[in-house]
């Protein structure tokens, strides 16, 4: 008997999410992010509902009663684009602004960061104002910290960043040329980061310039099954954009890929068991490779880890039934791993390079795991 699915149909966020992408501007037009008086297409994540707030003179402060992780992030997401506005500095102050950020997990490592800080550093730092935290140092310094409002200016059409912090070109970068921002989400989220100073925003502008990725959906929604089969018994039950699995079974892909980027949202229950598998047929007994989800941080093989060749490292510390990015790429005989931003894996000794399936996995009767935004790109 095979794998059951279930379908539970389309969720309101699902709803919601297909208004916001109508209502979304088209390439080349300029936008304000915020109307000066409201928080309006912007959330506050991971913090109290006072963690941002509009102060009716245009202006977006932060309060000093938050603190990380909390962040405003942008209901819209964006690919290319140019976007600038006004930061208030006053004495000292830190804090972040975030692009290309994932609806969970960090964006600081899964995303970029533009970090915000005060001093005058001579040389610059990874961490001055204008560094893509905490990998890149600007070129120069140029804030204004004695009660000025600095202007900032973020233009990314991959793999070409620049930053501009009041008028000075301070990062001009080639992303795929380093080898830790290659690997970075090239869509996403703006965000602007609490570190519990009250620094002030206003002015933000942005302009969408043409998309360049091509991605192919896996599983959004419960017409996507179509594009699987199952395979061993395992519960599947399909909730809006969200697979749910119990017991032990697979989700086989229809279509076979050799080279490619896979990426996918993760939720599973304490000391759960699953996996992604790449690269092979459509039997159990056919050979495969497996990226392990195994919440036993004393396993051989826990989260993250490619079984049987190489484990895990850094461990990657995810709390239970918290969502959690998964990344892949699979290139000839390279398999890089990334888990909230996070290489774990970078290995370059697989042997079966020729196109296969991929696998859902769960592999665990009375855990379960959940698999969302599953998404393909084929290079």
């Amino acid at each position: 008997m095979g794998s059951t699915v279930k379908s539970s149909g389309m969720t309101r966020r699902q709803l919601i999410v297909m208004a916001t992408a109508a209502a979304a501007p088209l390439c080349g037009q300029e936008i304000q992010l915020f109307d000066g008086r409201t928080l309006k297409g912007w959330t506050i994540e991971q913090g109290p509902e006072t963690a941002f707030y509009a102060n009716g003179d245009g202006e977006t402060v932060v309060h000093p009663g938050s603190n990380f992780p909390t962040w405003l992030r942008s209901d819209a997401e964006f690919e290319n684009f140019d976007w600038s506005g006004e930061v208030f500095l006053k004495g000292w102050a830190n804090g972040g602004l975030y692009f290309c950020a994932p609806h969970h997990g960090p964006p600081t490592e899964c995303g970029f960061k533009l970090n915000i800080f005060h001093k005058l550093d001579n040389p610059p730092l990874k961490e001055s104002v204008g560094a893509i935290f905490p990998v890149l140092a600007p070129s120069k310094v140029t804030v204004r910290p004695k009660a000025e409002w600095n202007t900032f200016r973020i233009r990314l059409d991959w793999p070409s960043l620049k930053v501009w912090w009041n008028g000075a070109l301070v990062q001009d970068l080639n992303l795929e040329a380093n080898e830790e921002l290659k690997h970075r989400l090239r869509r996403g989220h703006l965000g602007i980061e609490s570190l519990s100073y009250p620094l002030r925003y206003r002015h933000f502008k942005i302009t969408r310039l043409p998309g360049k990725e091509s991605w192919e959906l896996l599983y959004d929604n419960p017409a996507d099954l179509n594009k699987w089969t199952t395979a061993e018994q395992a519960s599947w039950e399909s909730i809006g954009n969200v697979l749910r699995a119990d017991g032990l079974g697979y989700l086989v892909s229809k279509s076979r890929y050799q080279d490619f980027i896979f990426e996918c949202y993760v939720r599973a229950s304490r000391f759960s068991n699953g996996g992604v598998l790449f690269r092979g047929g459509t039997e159990n007994s056919d050979p495969r490779y497996e990226i392990q989800i195994h919440d036993v941080e004393g396993a051989v093989y826990p989260t993250g880890s490619l079984y049987g060749l190489e484990r895990a490292n850094p461990y990657p510390r995810i709390r239970p039934e918290e969502w959690f990015l998964f990344q892949l790429t699979a290139r000839g005989k390279r398999c890089v791993v990334r888990i909230n931003g996070v290489t774990v894996v970078d290995c370059n000794k697989l042997d079966r390079t020729e196109a296969g399936t991929i696998l859902i996995q769960a592999h665990q009767k009375g855990s379960w795991i959940e698999y969302k935004g599953l998404r393909i790109k084929r290079l």
